[in-house]
């Protein structure tokens, strides 16, 4: 039985790879590990590596029932942020889109930005115990 050796990536689905490189490399600081434009990008965030699949790439071809694969959905990236607030404050400057306000809960608070496909990020800021 074959076993899993290690975590690879998460594979967002996007309409446009170059665009969406932009995003999460200028607003979010991820640093582009490879690109195959127009069809796929790697970028990182210390150990998390985004694959950015766009038409055309072998991880966005139909499912064998012809449902395509789209990006948004309910999973996300979770990315920890110092200053949940400033973070907010900044990305609106630079027109990002949100799908909720601040939460805050018992463990901190987030809120889900999304890249420019729909495709969701939470930012989170642990509470101070």
């Amino acid at each position: 039985m074959p076993t899993a050796s290690e975590f690879h990536g998460v594979r967002y689905q996007v309409a446009d790879v170059a665009r969406s490189v932009k995003f999460y490399v200028e607003l979010l600081g991820f640093k582009v590990e490879r690109q195959q434009l127009p069809a796929f990008a790697n970028v990182s965030l210390g150990s998390l590596h985004l694959l950015l699949s766009g038409p055309g790439a072998s991880g966005s071809r139909p499912m064998p029932d012809g449902r395509s694969q789209e990006p948004g959905g309910w999973n996300r990236i979770v990315l920890r942020v110092t200053d949940l607030t400033d973070a907010i404050a900044k990305l609106k400057q630079s027109n990002a889109r949100f799908r909720n306000e601040m939460e805050e809960g018992p463990g901190g608070r987030q809120i889900q930005l999304l890249d420019p496909d729909g495709n969701p990020i939470e930012l989170f800021e642990p509470g101070r115990h």
